[in-house]
């Protein structure tokens, strides 16, 4: 994981970080922005476990995952639904290889998910709460998106800058006078240039 950034939805904050450079969403922070600590973890389990969220994610991670272990998925799928179904991300993740969501436990730890996959967590906690992240994830993708311009930007003027003052610098070193100086020493120079002047370099 890379630096972790916090995006604000309706006084929540929400974790943000890079995995191999995709954008992951912290669930345990959506989850914990509508229903308090204590049952956040309770709510992406009951969110995962349906058949809808298992088909969801089984979709997603066969169009991005060439590793995805397709015969659990289709285990998980034909038990969703049954009372005596329960699934967890880290047994999801750990039978199926699935990299759209990821599980840490610890205290800085929690259950983060690709931006697809938590854009329809979101719509389980509710739609209103959807929108808000969709919302903030692009104001925070457009300030992103400026930043890296303008150090694109002055790394381009600095490159810029950096190569006139090299390519000056190697004509001087590199003048005609100087290298008949470094070959042949003043005299040769001078009686060349017909000066009886005395060069400095």
């Amino acid at each position: 994981m890379s630096k972790i950034k916090k995006l604000e939805i309706e006084n929540a904050i929400i974790s943000i970080t890079k995995i191999n450079e995709d954008d992951f969403i912290c669930l345990t922070d959506m989850a914990k922005a509508k229903k308090g600590d204590n049952r956040a973890a309770d709510i992406i389990k009951n969110w995962i476990r349906t058949r809808t969220t298992i088909e969801f994610l089984g979709t997603w991670e066969m169009l991005y995952n060439p590793n995805f272990n397709v015969v659990e998925f289709d285990h998980f799928k034909s038990e969703a639904g049954l009372p005596t179904f329960v699934l967890s991300p880290k047994q999801w993740i750990e039978k199926t290889n699935a990299i759209g969501i990821t599980s840490k436990s610890g205290r800085y730890g929690g259950t983060y998910a690709h931006r697809d996959i938590a854009f329809e967590f979101g719509a389980a906690i509710s739609s209103t709460f959807k929108l808000y992240l969709i919302k903030e994830y692009q104001r925070f993708k457009a300030i992103e998106s400026s930043q890296y311009n303008l150090e694109w930007d002055v790394k381009r003027i600095l490159s810029k800058a950096n190569y006139h003052l090299h390519t000056r610098c190697r004509k001087e070193l590199h003048s005609p006078e100087k290298e008949l100086y470094k070959r042949h020493g003043v005299a040769e120079l001078r009686r060349r240039s017909g000066s009886v002047e005395c060069c400095s370099f």
